[in-house]
């Protein structure tokens, strides 16, 4: 069978690739074989950052974009019509460091120095993604662009510190339009296909760039395993070392990338990035700016997608809470033939959803906000950041002119085998004048919507607990009489522009 190799842009130079196993990781090409040993491995899963590593590609204008993401858990087959930037690529002809490491070294950003490769690439990808008249970023910025990377030997300060130091040295020479113009050159045309033989055997790689050819390499292979952004299949292979099979790659179908509004409805194409997904969604619906900045972290959030995290249908994901509230669909397209559904309807039972075989999440579709809707979401979980969620729930009601309540949609993750609606809970509220006992009831029925279960994240009592507490949270923040604002509610709540708030 006839193979491609896997081409990308590194140092300046094309690399080809035509033997390495399909789901050998970039992590792992980098140590063990191009010997770029700057970049690390802590955890393998994608939440220690030490693997950070900046990915280039060419968006929809064709501008070079540059995204951090975790080299642990990205396939190399991935990088085909990519550049990859690594730590070793920042040193300057004359051996001077980067302006991003020169200012760690001059705030005393680092100590024993493992995890600070990791931090040099996050911090270079803000480097050239803050806007120079901009001023310098903000410690929220700062923060959210180091999300993913965890160690703090020398504490947060000296790390931030070097965050806006580093604009003050002197600009080393960056030529993003020759790297554009390599990419162009790499970029296919036609589906990229990779063949190489893993240790279970031979398996093939397919990477269509149009929607008809996806569909078509959908059907025609069902038991493909489909591939975003390796966020979580990434640790299928790290850490369960299972054989993945075919892989079918939706990372070059641009069609699905694309993010559309009109009047009634913003859509969202499966292959968009959760980043790009959640600045859509947080545009129209800004309760979402605070979930957003949790989800996971920016670099997984950079890989991993929107429709993949629905699809994936996982009981503690915190998306589907949000969009369940929102009354979202899912758009699922098996060859040409496409069907539309709620997203609520979607999730069957524990990791089994409505998909047929040889069917695909082509959309979510959201809808557009009204003046009459009061919605929240709220992530509850032990870690602020980059944390699995215990319980997330989210709430929409539609109130009229009395303050009535027309419509009521609340979604919990975490509280039973799929993400559920609280449809008790649901029915006690419509028609009653949103006040303290309409909330106080529906927390009353949220005990006949969920028994859930007790694992290493939270007990089942602390979960119920957890549940009706953000309910009436909800109510606090939403209620006709003086309503609470966010930081009156929240010990990290954020002002306008990121600044903390006292």
């Amino acid at each position: 069978m006839t193979t491609q190799t896997i081409r990308f842009l590194q140092r300046g130079a094309v690399r080809e690739i035509g033997d390495a196993p399909a789901t050998r990781t970039v992590l792992q090409h980098l140590r063990e074989t191009a010997l770029c040993t700057g970049t690390k491995e802590g955890c393998a899963e994608g939440d220690c950052g030490a693997c950070t590593v900046v990915i280039g590609e060419l968006d929809a204008s064709g501008a070079l974009a540059l995204k951090a993401v975790n080299a642990c858990i990205q396939f190399l087959p991935t990088l085909d019509s990519r550049a990859l930037f690594t730590v070793e690529d920042l040193r300057g002809e004359d051996g001077a460091l980067h302006p991003v490491q020169q200012a760690l070294v001059d705030c005393h950003g680092s100590q024993c120095g493992f995890c600070t490769p990791g931090f040099v690439m996050s911090l270079w990808a803000l480097y050239h993604q803050h806007p120079r008249d901009a001023g310098l970023p903000s410690r929220d910025e700062i923060a959210t662009a180091l999300s993913g990377n965890l160690c703090r030997c020398t504490g947060y300060r000296p790390i931030v510190d070097a965050a806006q130091r580093m604009f003050e040295y002197p600009r080393p020479p960056f030529d993003a339009d020759a790297i554009r113009q390599k990419l162009t050159a790499l970029k296919r045309t036609q589906t990229f296909e990779y063949r190489a033989s893993d240790p279970s055997g031979p398996h093939t790689f397919h990477a269509p760039v149009t929607r008809a050819e996806f569909a078509r390499l959908r059907a025609a292979h069902p038991n493909a395993r489909l591939l975003a952004g390796s966020t979580d299949i990434g640790l299928w292979v790290t850490k369960q070392f299972r054989d993945l099979g075919d892989l079918l790659y939706i990372g070059n179908v641009d069609e699905l990338k694309t993010i559309e509004r009109d009047a009634q409805t913003l859509t969202i194409g499966a292959a968009a990035s959760l980043e790009d997904a959640y600045a859509a969604l947080a545009a129209d619906y800004p309760e979402l700016a605070e979930l957003w900045t949790r989800f996971a972290s920016r670099p997984i959030r950079n890989a991993g997608t929107l429709g993949g995290n629905v699809a994936n249908g996982s009981p503690i994901g915190d998306s589907m809470p949000a969009l369940i509230a929102l009354n979202a669909q899912i758009v699922l397209q098996k060859d040409a033939k496409i069907r539309t559904m709620p997203l609520d309807a979607f999730y069957l039972g524990y990791q089994k959803t409505a998909l047929d075989a040889g069917e695909f999440v082509a959309a979510i579709r959201v809808p557009r906000p009204l003046a009459a809707l009061r919605f929240r979401t709220y992530k509850v979980s032990k870690r602020y950041d980059q944390d699995i969620s215990a319980v997330c729930a989210a709430f929409a009601i539609l109130l009229d002119e009395n303050h009535r309540v027309t419509q009521a949609r609340i979604a919990f993750g975490g509280m039973a085998a799929t993400p559920k609606r609280a449809a008790q809970a649901e029915a006690v509220l419509v028609g009653r004048e949103w006040n303290e006992a309409s909330a106080r009831a529906a927390m009353a029925a949220l005990e006949a919507d969920f028994q859930p279960l007790t694992d290493m994240r939270a007990s089942s009592a602390y979960r119920a607990k957890v549940a009706c507490n953000v309910l009436w949270r909800f109510y606090l923040e939403t209620r006709r009489d003086a309503p609470l604002a966010l930081a009156e509610v929240n010990a990290f709540a954020y002002g306008a522009h990121g600044e903390d708030t006292p």
